[in-house]
Order: structure tokens, then sequence, then C-alpha cells
């Protein structure tokens, strides 16, 4: 595959996709294994708190490490099985290329220009206009549209969809978000153990006058700090988890756009498709907020009309940025600040 050119705002001069796909592949590793040591921490602190506080460093080491090894089967659960399980829950249905020619010889194409395997195609029959992709790897890749989406949108708007989705496959994106948020979800179940356990041992000393004298005489400064810290991370720990998860979907949905440009040579047909979805709100039954970063626009929101609310929070960058960054591209100039209409 020929070297792609460079990437247009806002990523610095000189950038190209080759280099952001190289630095997803960093940023994979390096972001599985910080949410996976946060997640072993949290996991300690459940284990510290159910025993009462105070565990000596011994017990606490196996602790984190019962946690990385739990957190890496989640992760290797994901890459296997994850993809699977989003389509099957998304009432994805797999076609052929005799089932819809058209839209076979779409994705056959964008494959192509992108230098990927050709990745299975499914439809979901839904009123919301949306698709996504995910899998493992560009060889293990799936792209799933809805059924109003493929019936509304023509074949340049279906071909900048496509891209979009085929960017996502060639960055290695389907890859990173399915790690992000499994780490993520690891780390909300832990800190989910913690606080039941935390409860269950409050309830305890409450029904038990003696447990309570003892724990006030034997648990020391000691056993405080590290309950303190425990408290800490169940609060904390998930929050940070999320955010930093939300903002790597914003990133990845830029790129994705630019991608889509680079693949199809054409930013109009994509910026037409966003404004069609920006234009409907029938509500997707299979959307929630744990699967709202893998669509091409968030089906929570977008249900709501809120597609242009943008915060730490945001799945997805505003629709009406994505359009105007496309606007420019197609007019030769840079993308002109956004202006009002933000909720």
């Amino acid at each position: 595959m020929t070297p792609s050119p460079p990437v247009p705002d806002p990523w610095p001069p000189g950038t190209t996709f080759e280099t952001l796909i190289a630095r997803n592949r960093r940023r994979s590793r390096l972001l599985v294994v910080v949410l996976a040591l946060v997640g072993a921490l949290v996991f300690a602190a459940a284990g510290d708190i159910a025993a009462g506080g105070g565990l000596p460093a011994g017990p606490l080491l196996a602790l984190v490490l019962l946690g990385l090894c739990a957190s890496g089967i989640a992760a290797a659960a994901s890459l296997r099985f994850g993809s699977s399980v989003l389509l099957r829950f998304a009432g994805a249905r797999q076609i052929e290329r005799d089932d819809d020619p058209e839209l076979w010889n779409v994705v056959e194409e964008m494959a192509i220009a992108a230098g990927t395997p050709m990745p299975t195609v499914h439809l979901i029959e839904s009123p919301s206009l949306n698709a996504f992709a995910t899998g493992r790897d560009p060889a293990h890749a799936s792209i799933a549209v809805t059924s109003a989406l493929r019936q509304e949108l023509n074949r340049d708007e279906l071909q900048g969809v496509v891209a979009h989705e085929m960017s996502h496959v060639r960055h290695l994106d389907i890859r990173l978000m399915q790690l992000v948020a499994t780490m993520a979800g690891f780390i909300v179940l832990a800190a989910d153990a913690a606080r039941f356990t935390t409860r269950g041992n409050r309830a305890s000393r409450e029904t038990s006058g003696t447990a309570r004298t003892d724990g006030a005489q034997g648990g020391g400064s000691g056993t405080a700090i590290v309950v303190m810290i425990g408290l800490v991370l169940m609060i904390v720990a998930p929050l940070i988890a999320r955010m930093l998860q939300l903002a790597i979907s914003r990133e990845r949905e830029y790129l994705a756009d630019a991608g889509a440009v680079a693949l199809t040579r054409n930013p109009l047909g994509l910026a037409s498709a966003l404004r069609r979805l920006g234009s409907s709100t029938e509500p997707l039954a299979s959307a929630s907020r744990g699967n709202a970063h893998l669509w091409i626009v968030n089906p929570v929101l977008h249900a709501r009309g809120r597609d242009d609310w943008d915060s730490v929070f945001s799945t997805h960058p505003p629709l009406a940025e994505r359009i105007a960054r496309l606007d420019a591209l197609a007019g030769g100039g840079r993308p002109q600040p956004r202006g009002g209409g933000q909720a």
C-alpha cells in the first residue's frame, strides 16, 4: 500500500495516517496496561476492605496480581468474543453479495482503497440512520448499517459512511475501543464490588458492638488510610476510566472522518450523509450508553436531538463541527470556529 497523504487539521503538519495508526498501536498497549493496573488496585482495595482493612503487604500484592490476571482474561475474552456479542446485541444479520449487491460493492471498494481484507457485512433492521464497525483487527472486522440508512442514503453518502467505518478498521480503532471499553467496565465492576463489601462490613459492625470495639482498638491509622484509599479509588477510578474512554472516542471520530475523505476523495459525500443522520431522530432499539461510542453518531443523544452536545462526557464530537470540517476540506479551506446552537 502506498503512503497516505498528510492528515488535515487538527493534527500537526506532516502527520500521516501511517503515523496515527502506529500511535494507535502504542496507545492500545499503554491504555490496556494503565487501565489494568487501575482495575487491579481497585480489586485489591475491595479485597482489603472485605478483610476489614490492614492486610499485610504480601496478601495485598497477591490481590493486585489476581486483579491483573482477571483484567487480562477480560481483555482476551473481549478480543475473541466481543465483536460477535456486539453484533448479536445490535440485532445485526450478516448478508452476502446477492442480498444487497450495491452495499456489498461499496464495502468492497472501500476495503480495497484502505488496503484491508473485506470485512463481513451486516444489516440491522431499524428506522434509525446509523452504522458501526467492530472486530479485533482488520482481518476479523465487521461493518453493520441500519436498514433505514441503507434505504435513505444515495451511493455517495453510503460510500462516505462505509469509508468512515472502514477507517475505524484501518486505524485499529475497533481494537482500541473494544479493549478500552472492556478495561473501563472491569474497573466499574471492581469498584462496585468494593462498594458492596464496604456496605457489608458496615452492616456487620452495626449489628455487632463487639466487632466495632475491636475495630476501634486494633484498626489503627494504617487501616484507616488503606480504607480511605480504597474509597477514593472506588469513586475516582471509574470516572477517570470513563472520561478517558470518551475522550479517545471523540478523537477517533475526527480521524475516521478525515480517513473517509482520504479513501473516497469526496468530503461532500460524508458531509451530506451526516446532515441526513442529523435530520432524523428515530430511536435505535439496541442502543445504550455502553455501546454508544461505537456508532457513527451517538444513538442515545441522537434520538433526543442532542448531537451538538459537547463536553468531556460526550462520546462523539458535535455533529455540526464534523460537518464544518468536511465542508472546509471540500472547499480547500480550514475549518471555521463553530457558531451558536450549543446545548
